[in-house]
Parts: structure tokens; sequence; C-alpha cells
């Protein structure tokens, strides 16, 4: 009993995204052909930039110069790194219609993780 624990927590473990996925409904299930959810996760993706580029904000107004300053050059880093990610996620179909709605859905969740690390930077800074 104590084997079938262990490796279920190290099952869990080694792939933490998997339980949270799991707990997230899918907001492009109601769709049904490939340009129908391409659009859904586009629109997933806009909405979850204006969610992180609204908690930026908050997080800006809190800070002094220099840590505005910081802030912003580990966005921008972010960014690039966010966009890079994507596109190598998604050329795995490269090619293939399924290509944008990858890169939409890999936008969409790395925006939704990195609202909620600035959220955790505000909660921390109101301590």
């Amino acid at each position: 009993m104590q084997t079938v624990i262990v490796s279920l927590l190290v099952c869990l473990l080694a792939n933490p995204s998997s339980v949270q996925k799991e707990s997230k409904s899918d907001p492009c299930s109601n769709v049904s052909s490939q340009s129908e959810m391409t659009i859904c996760w586009r629109k997933e993706y806009k909405a979850a930039d204006t969610r992180l580029n609204l908690v930026y904000r908050q997080l800006v107004s809190m800070l002094g110069e220099e840590e505005k300053l910081e802030l912003k050059k580990a966005q921008t880093a972010w960014l690039k790194y966010r966009d890079a990610n994507c596109e190598f996620a998604a050329n795995q179909y490269k090619g293939g219609s399924m290509r944008p709605m990858i890169y939409a859905i890999c936008l969409a969740e790395m925006s939704d993780n990195r609202t909620s690390e600035l959220k955790s930077q505000i909660t921390d800074r109101n301590l």
C-alpha cells in the first residue's frame, strides 16, 4: 500500500500541471470545427492577456521607481520566453490546422500562470 501511495505522489509531483488541467474545464468544448476552436482559444488568450495586463498595472502602482524598472525588465524577459515557448510547443503541429489553436492555448495558459505569479507578488506586498 505504501508503495502505491509513493508511486502516486511521484507521478503527481513529476507532472503537477496534469492535475491542474483536469480541474479546469475546457472553455472551448462547445465548438465543433477546428476553425471555431482556434477562434475560441484566441479569445481565451486575449481575455487572459487582458487579466495579466490589469494585474501587472496593479503591481506597478505599488512599486517604487527602481522596482518598476526591475519588474519591467522581468516582464519583458518573461514575454519573450512565453512567446518562444509557445512557438516551440505549437511547431510540433507545424503545417497543420491545429497549430494556431495550440499556440493560442499555450499563450492563454502561460498568461494565466503569470497572472497568478503577479497576484502573489501583490499579496506578499500587502502583508
